[in-house]
């Protein structure tokens, strides 16, 4: 488990979030005291949610549903705003 100090996390965020989708832990301290923790969330990666898109998809198919990339983003963003 990397520990970075809370101006580094703050100037290097992004690359502190690339580490925990990688499935890596940072601890972020202030003033070499632990403060806060950062950590991968638990739950289906990208390759799960795809998956089951493409499961999705097909059993709409198979019923005689045909959704374009476009209909499923238009009911995705649906009342937001």
């Amino acid at each position: 488990m990397r520990e970075v100090g809370a101006f580094e996390a703050k100037t290097h965020l992004s690359e502190l979030l690339v580490a925990a989708e990688q499935g890596e832990s940072v601890t972020i301290t202030r003033r070499g005291t632990p403060v806060a923790k950062l950590v991968p969330v638990a739950g289906p990666g990208r390759a799960e949610a795809l998956r089951r898109l493409s499961g999705l998809r097909t059993r709409l198919t198979q019923q005689g549903v045909s959704l374009s990339t476009e209909d499923i983003l238009s009911a995705r963003d649906e009342g937001r705003r």
